[in-house]
Formats: structure tokens, C-alpha cells, sequence
């Protein structure tokens, strides 16, 4: 267990201690004593009260519109406050409930799953993907469904260096598919259900955001490949499962006993 001490956490913890449970491309990411809430801090966003005002209503304005685009059954509340830092910043903090029985899908063992299962998830991604092309079509922008995982902040520094940027290029381009998305999480309740987890905006100038978008666009018909892979999957093994039951079937109809 590692636990970080900053001031920013005074409104969420009385000795202003969290521990750290997962960290992204840019993003810090610590959970509450009572594990009923996850905060989300962006170091290099602090500064003061009229910046971090700033931040945080970009961040709940986008969050907005990309939760708009996913709908209520993919998406989870975020809620946005600032607060001061030891270092005497103000920072902008996400806080999202914590969800006890998630796991992204780039943890799941997809064939560990039923072909039933199988069959749902490939749906419900089916549905993101739709509703993603849909709001790129109508703003030029989009969530970012697959996301990037930090064991620290040393780690998130080392892979940004250029000598790894062919590396990040692989992983973008070939690695990252949506069935491998750090940014999804599966829900183990009845439903099986997808939902979103990170809705940051592009902080980058205007002519990356169109070719970066762009660029997401085109992987969209990459992962709409991969979901027909795993719906193939589901229905051969539903097929392999019938072609076993039909001989011990075959048998007890005319067992005479």
C-alpha cells in the first residue's frame, strides 16, 4: 500500500492521506478510506484559483457531452472541485464513485467467459463504438475508450520520453484495441455492463486535436473487426457446446430404462 500526503486531499481525508490505486497518461488516481469514492488529481494542472476554475469547468463540460455521448448505461457521475495543494496550488480534482466489482477489459479473461457473456460484451461495445462515430461525425471529437495505465509518476516520465515514442506509436496503432481498453470496465453484476471511467479532454492545440481524432476514427473500423472476432468466437463455442450435448442426448432417448 502506498499513501501520499497532500493538502488537496484535506476535503476527503481527515490526516489528508490516500492511497494510490491506479495511474493513467496523465492522471493521478487515489481512493478514499471508506472505498466508496476514487479522486482523480493532474499534477501539471495546478496553479491558481482562476486557472484551476478554469480546468475544472472544461473538465465538467466535456465530461458532460461525452457522457451525452455514451448514454447513462455506459457512463458513471463525475463530479469536479478545486482545492490547495502543500505546495500552496490549487488543483482541480475529478471525484467518481468507486466501483468495487469492475475490471477493465484489459484484465478480463475473455475466454474465461460464457459464449452468452462473450455475446453481450461484444454487443455492448458494438453499441460504444456506433455512438462514438456518431458524435465524431457531429463535434470532430470523441472519449478515449482505450486509455494508458502508470505504475507511477517515474514510469508515466520514462514512457513519454522520445526514444519511446515508437513504442507508443505500436501500442496506439496495433496493441490498444478496444478489448484490451484500460478506460472500459466491466461491471460483474447481472447486466454485465461496459462503463467508461476516463472523459479528460484532448489538453493539446487544435491541429493535433483533428489529427489525432482522425486517427481514432480510423481505429474505430479496427475494433469493429475485433468484436466480430469475439462474436465468432461465442457463437463456435455455443456450436461446439451443442455438438457435445447432442450424442449424451441421443442416448437417453432411447435408453429403455
Amino acid at each position: 500500500m502506498t499513501l501520499h500526503v497532500d493538502d488537496v486531499f484535506a476535503s476527503f481525508d481527515r490526516d489528508h492521506a490516500l492511497e494510490r490505486l491506479a495511474g493513467g497518461n496523465e492522471t493521478e488516481v487515489y481512493w478514499t478510506d471508506d472505498r466508496r469514492y476514487v479522486v482523480k488529481l493532474k499534477y501539471d494542472l495546478g496553479g491558481d484559483l482562476s486557472q484551476a476554475l478554469r480546468w475544472a469547468r472544461l473538465m465538467r463540460d466535456v465530461a458532460e457531452h461525452y457522457a451525452a455521448c455514451l448514454g447513462e448505461w455506459h457512463t458513471i457521475p463525475n463530479y469536479f472541485i478545486v482545492a490547495r495543494g502543500s505546495d500552496g496550488r490549487i488543483y482541480p480534482l475529478t471525484i467518481q464513485p468507486f466501483l468495487p466489482d469492475a475490471q477493465p477489459l484489459d484484465a478480463l479473461d475473455y475466454q474465461a467467459l460464457t459464449p452468452e457473456q462473450r455475446a453481450l460484451v461484444a454487443l455492448q461495445l458494438s453499441d460504444i463504438l456506433c455512438r462514438t462515430r456518431a458524435f465524431y461525425r457531429a463535434t470532430g471529437s470523441m472519449p478515449d475508450l482505450y486509455g494508458r495505465s502508470a505504475g507511477s509518476h517515474d514510469e508515466r516520465e520514462r514512457m513519454k520520453a522520445i526514444d519511446r515514442l515508437p513504442q507508443r506509436l505500436w501500442s496506439f496503432l496495433v496493441e490498444r484495441t478496444l478489448l484490451r481498453s484500460h478506460n472500459l470496465m466491466l461491471l460483474r453484476d447481472p447486466e454485465m455492463r461496459i462503463v467508461l471511467i476516463d472523459y479528460d479532454p484532448v489538453r493539446r492545440g487544435r491541429l493535433y486535436r483533428l489529427v489525432y481524432f482522425a486517427a481514432r476514427r480510423m481505429l474505430l473500423l479496427r475494433d469493429f473487426a475485433a468484436l466480430a472476432w469475439l462474436r465468432r468466437s461465442a457463437r463456435l463455442d455455443r456450436v461446439r457446446a451443442a455438438q457435445t450435448l447432442a450424442p449424451h442426448a441421443s442416448v437417453s432417448a432411447s435408453d429403455p430404462s
